[in-house]
């Protein structure tokens, strides 16, 4: 039986089908029609307005040409997001009513045609295939339906803006302007707009010849209105667009390569074509951040000048966010030869904008000129290139030379951040308390900053401090003294203060402000009131008493941000109560794969829709166990339905879940839906995909195909190759050697954003880069720049960089865009940094100066000095910089013996050191002896920062010792504050002293101790620990098992068989590489463990497993659970032959030849 609910979805998306059909139809009414139906407006019943508008937009347009039109699929996009906002579609009864008002003409109430009209769209709602035949535009009466639109409501416009924008946009791309007015471009203009904001345009899909020439200047007003929402590739597309427009019209000649299916019939442009004119400058805006540097070389100074000098340069250059290093450093070098000198030069730096990051003044600056530097400096913050900080901190004392410390606050800006411990110190603290209260957290300090700025403002001898002041301090929030914060008994009035205040907290200074909350208030009352970090490390012990499914509404708790332990149990809890829904809410990162199996065939849409909206919290399993529901419920529908799956139908499952589909089906996929699939493809995100998963080649497979079968193609062009998205970085890379020599290069440039490529094509594809872009000593910034991340790939050809006088700059831009920059990156960065020569690459001579400038530049990379350098350090250096010398976690033995014997030589012995010297010094004191471990004044709220310094297990006990006796602890008196905050010290408690720990206190530590690494000893006793509080682990839950993180790894065999397999998806991926015992597990246990689980399993702890327990790890990492026989390779599975005949299809004979080699 269909309900009500169902009945509801499938009108509306047969209504969306038919009111993008309407868009075909030829014109139908007159301007008397709709001037006459205006007065419908405020008459039709609820949605005859939206209706009406829908009518009058398809007696404006007709259908567009059918050479690849797509609008359909944006108009469908774009009414789905007016359905999501909750607007009333217009009601498709009401057709009838409009076509048969009886204030029409007899003479145009033609009742035939009326009721072909009805009948054409009636026949749409079940799925008859839209006519296709060529049809003429009717565009006379747009500008009333763009009128009637801005009169309507917001709800109504909505549906018909979606019709009317794609359809717009699509003229304007397949037609030019010799039959249309000016009136007419500009109201097409008007309407597409918005369609932009909702496709992934590409070159292709901008405007093939625009015409008159004011014609290019408005779709640039049109383009830099969607700049922001712009990816950086598209960015790219429209300037080389712009550039193809200007050089056809002034020049007669075509950049696009001869294999370019939209080339012109004309000669190819020079490279030095000096295209690039004042006017096409101001006419890009920020666009200009994606220009080749060889277009701003050939571009006539004149030209260049006349556009520094004009008022739109400071707004174009502040517009930008990021431009290349060789980009900014030649725009730069140009707008410095419009001047007549370096000082006339510096007096016009505060209109650089994006550019000052490429500036760098030989002589020092006046103080003026310095700050209004320092201003246009802000905004290069975000591109971690130390160069920054070294030049704002040398203007910020251009700029103190000449005032005081009152003065400042108001001179600097947000610069003070850069001013020294003792310079903050002398702030009044007037000033400084109300330049940290505007501030907030914009404002990032060091660790010595933030304790100068806590002991100048917070009273020391206070024994409570309002909250409300401790707001005030949000960005030194990081250093406040837990015993302060265990003192906080109420919420602010404006809960948002509370939230920002715990943004930079540690995780023992949040479970010291719950402590004090929870001795003034119930845990259902701060469940309520809480929210950010703070809520998220509210224990479960806590969450239980709050028994939240007491609540009269559990909107506000299902709308929170939660940790994983507490959306486990909420999704629990919520589902066994019956009260579980299937809405976008960070709980659903809490749900098993038995409860998405459980889901009503008549849920599942919701649960794919919310599932998708969360995707970002979601794990691999999930998003697995989440497909196949999906797919399952789909063929119960039909049983073939991915094999007859029409395109709207593929629109209707996120591309987030179609990533799942098993390879056959993939195979399967009718050629009907390629568009639609490769639109999918394209903005696809893999990372949601276990990277061994067979669905990742069988995708690459099936986008290929769908490629070279579409009619008219002879090969794959760089349109076509951008179109496969993220699966080009699944590609073999052989695969690309029979392609044409500009789509390899555009391909390569393509590939160079991969976030990942497999393992077993990194060698091939750093070798196809060099012979395509010749070698690495040779290559400009832009190659670099284009495809250095390839290159960087391979440790070898990382180390084997040559020194040119931009790579620095090229290389902190590349490393800032990399989660983890590989070793010998780093190493390659500290030889640049240290060694100016043109000799650079070779190791820095022990002789080499260490300054303060080298330190604060090389910050974590000063892991590479030799301990002979080391020892070379003068003492001011080592005094001034130890903050930054501190941070560094991996030093070895011998550069630790030095650095410790410095800290001596410069305090004294352990024994007279204080607590603030022992703070600067990080983790450098894990050079120390255990002796002198014992002795050291360590402070129990810096614990957990020189935690993280690479400490061994026989160093844990002497730490421990050290605080216990500095702090005065004992173990059966520690808190759930003190537990936290000894972090991995915790480990150095003895047998007894574990034992003696207060059960309910660790109850409220654990779920904040989840990094805590211990030896595997002190985990099997610390598991004791956790079974005294929360019973036996054959108990625990999918919430207890997460919150009890590297505990996990202390049970022992009998106990780890004993949990759930539930379970396992649970256990931290960082506590699977220390079970000990997982040949225990049997083979459900397990293909539990989840993708990313079972990629975690060690080489050792594999060579312990059976078969049958290697075949449920191998289903488990690929996310196959009916995959029966395990792949002997590693990385991505290899493409079949399929794959590879398809994408080389015309090229068959040439790829043959080439294998024959």
């Amino acid at each position: 039986m269909i309900t009500g609910k169902e009945q509801h979805n499938k009108m509306q998306s047969m209504l969306l089908k038919g009111l993008v059909m309407l868009g075909e139809m030829n014109s139908f009414f007159s301007p008397q029609q709709t001037h006459r139906l205006a007065n419908l407006f405020h008459m039709a019943p609820k949605g005859g307005t939206a209706c009406f508008l829908l009518i009058v937009g398809c007696g404006a347009l007709a259908a567009p040409p059918q050479n690849g039109c797509d609008f359909k699929d944006v108009a469908e996009k774009m009414m789905r997001k007016c359905q999501n906002k909750g607007y009333d579609a217009p009601d498709m009864m009401q057709l009838g009513t409009i076509f048969n008002y009886s204030d029409f003409p007899m003479a145009e109430r033609n009742s035939e045609r009326s009721g072909s009209l009805v009948s054409s769209v009636l026949n749409v709602l079940y799925s008859v295939t839209p006519d296709e035949k060529n049809k003429t535009w009717n565009l006379k009466n747009l500008p009333d339906v763009l009128r009637l639109m801005e009169n309507s409501s917001v709800a109504s416009a909505c549906y018909i803006q979606a019709f009317v924008a794609p359809l717009c946009w699509k003229t304007l791309t397949t037609r030019n302007d010799d039959n249309m007015t000016a009136d007419e471009y500009d109201a097409l203009l008007r309407a597409a707009k918005p369609a932009l904001q909702n496709m992934p345009f590409t070159g292709t899909d901008l405007p093939t010849d625009v015409g008159r020439g004011p014609n290019l200047e408005e779709i640039m007003e049109m383009l830099l209105e969607v700049y922001d929402a712009s990816s950086e590739d598209q960015r790219t597309q429209v300037v080389r667009w712009v550039k193809e427009q200007i050089t056809q019209k002034y020049f007669n000649c075509t950049t696009r390569p001869p294999s370019d299916p939209r080339s012109m019939p004309m000669e190819s442009c020079e490279l030095s074509v000096k295209w690039l004119n004042s006017e096409a400058l101001t006419m890009m805006g920020p666009y200009v951040s994606r220009l080749a540097t060889e277009d701003v070389n050939s571009s006539p100074d004149k030209q260049l000048c006349g556009f520094f000098h004009s008022a739109k340069f400071q707004h174009t250059m502040s517009s930008i966010s990021n431009i290349n290093p060789s980009l900014g450093r030649t725009f730069l070098q140009k707008f410095q030869e419009c001047f007549r000198g370096e000082q006339e030069f510096a007096e016009n730096v505060d209109k650089l904008g994006i550019l000052a990051c490429y500036y760098s003044p030989a002589a020092d600056l006046s103080p003026d000129i310095s700050g209004r530097l320092l201003s246009e400096l802000n905004t290069c913050d975000e591109f971690s290139n130390p160069k920054i900080t070294k030049l704002k901190k040398r203007l910020v004392k251009s700029v103190m030379s000449n005032t005081n410390a009152t003065e400042a606050v108001g001179r600097l800006g947000r610069s003070v951040a850069l001013l020294s411990p003792k310079q903050l110190s002398e702030i009044p603290d007037k000033q400084l308390k109300e330049f940290l209260k505007n501030m907030g957290l914009d404002v990032q300090w060091t660790r010595g900053q933030q304790r100068a700025v806590v002991t100048k403002l917070l009273c020391s001898e206070c024994a409570d401090v309002p909250v409300e002041e401790l707001v005030d301090l949000q960005s030194v929030a990081g250093v406040l003294p837990s015993r302060l914060l265990k003192r906080v008994k109420s919420i602010p009035p404006q809960n948002e203060g509370l939230r920002n205040l715990t943004m930079r907290m540690k995780k023992a200074q949040l479970v010291a402000v719950l402590q004090g909350l929870l001795g003034e208030m119930v845990p259902s009352e701060l469940v309520q009131k809480l929210s950010g970090p703070l809520l998220r490390r509210l224990p479960l012990n806590q969450l239980e008493e709050a028994n939240i499914s007491s609540f009269s509404s559990l909107d506000t708790v299902a709308s929170k941000v939660w940790s994983m332990p507490q959306a486990a149990f909420l999704a629990k809890q919520m589902h066994e109560q019956k009260k579980f829904r299937w809405r976008p809410y960070s709980f659903l990162q809490g749900v098993t794969c038995e409860m998405i199996d459980k889901v009503a065939d008549n849920d599942t849409q919701d649960m794919a829709q919310a599932v998708t909206e969360t995707s970002q919290l979601l794990s691999k399993g999930q998003a697995g166990c989440a497909a196949r529901k999906l797919f399952a419920t789909k063929e119960k529908e039909r049983a073939d339905y991915f094999k007859t799956i029409t395109q709207e139908e593929m629109n209707n499952i996120s591309t987030y879940l179609l990533l799942h589909l098993p390879p056959m089906k993939v195979r399967n996929l009718p050629a009907s839906v390629c568009p639609a699939f490769l639109d999918k493809m394209r903005e696809a995100d893999l990372s949601s995909l276990p990277q061994r998963s067979p669905s990742r080649p069988a995708l690459t497979q099936r986008a290929l195909r769908c490629l070279v079968e579409a009619p008219g193609v002879s090969g794959p062009s760089a349109a076509d190759v951008r179109r496969l998205g993220p699966l080009l970085c699944e590609l073999p890379p052989f695969q690309l050697l029979a392609v044409a020599p500009e789509v390899l290069n555009a391909s390569l440039r393509q590939m160079a954003a991969c976030q990942h490529i497999p393992r077993g094509h990194t060698a091939d594809t750093i070798q196809l880069v060099t012979q395509t872009f010749g070698d690495p000593s040779y290559w400009s910034a832009e190659t670099m720049e284009a495809v250095g991340p390839l290159l960087l790939l391979d440790d070898n050809a990382t180390s084997g960089l040559p020194y040119k006088s931009w790579m620095k700059d090229v290389l902190y831009s590349l490393k800032s865009g990399m989660p983890h920059p590989s070793n010998a990156l780093r190493r390659k960065l500290f030889d640049l940094i240290t060694d100016t020569t043109p000799n650079a690459g070779v190791a820095s001579s022990d002789d080499k100066e260490i300054t303060v400038d080298l330190i604060e530049e090389l910050g974590k990379d000063n892991v590479y000095w030799t301990h002979t350098q080391l020892a070379g350090m003068s003492n001011e250096t080592f005094l001034t910089a130890l903050e930054t010398l501190g941070a560094v976690s991996d030093y070895r033995a011998d550069q630790l013996a030095v650095l410790s014997k410095r800290a001596t030589e410069a305090f004294g012995p352990v024994s007279q050191m204080t607590e603030s010297e022992v703070m600067q010094m990080g983790c450098i004191t894990r050079g120390f002896s255990n002796a002198d471990l014992q002795r050291f004044p360590f402070s129990l709220d810096a614990l957990e920062e020189i935690a993280k310094c690479g400490w061994n297990d026989s160093q844990m006990q002497p730490v421990w010792r050290g605080v216990s006796a500095h702090n005065n602890l004992t173990a059966q008196h520690l808190g759930a504050v003190e537990m936290v905050a000894l972090s991995r010290f915790i480990c150095g408690l003895s047998s007894t002293e574990l034992q003696q720990l207060n059960v309910d206190a660790f109850k409220d530590a654990v779920g904040s101790m989840d990094g805590v690494q211990c030896s595997s000893e002190v985990t099997q006793q610390m598991r004791r620990i956790a079974v005294s509080a929360f019973g036996k682990p054959d108990s625990w839950t999918e919430a207890r098992v997460s919150e009890l993180g590297n505990i996990i790894a202390g049970l022992n065999s009998t106990e780890l068989a004993s949990l759930d397999p539930a379970v396992f998806s649970f256990i931290s991926t960082f506590s699977v590489p220390l079970i000990q015992h997982l040949d225990a597990l049997s083979v459900v246990q397990v293909e539990a463990l989840g993708p990313d689980n079972a990629a975690m399993v060690t080489s050792e702890q594999r060579a312990s497993l059976s078969e049958e327990q290697l075949a449920a790890l191998e289903r488990a990492e690929t996310g196959s659970p009916d995959q029966t026989q395990r792949s002997g390779q590693s990385g991505t599975p290899s493409l079949s032959v399929e794959g590879i005949s398809a994408f080389v299809k015309p090229f068959l004979l040439l790829l043959t030849g080439f294998l024959l080699l």
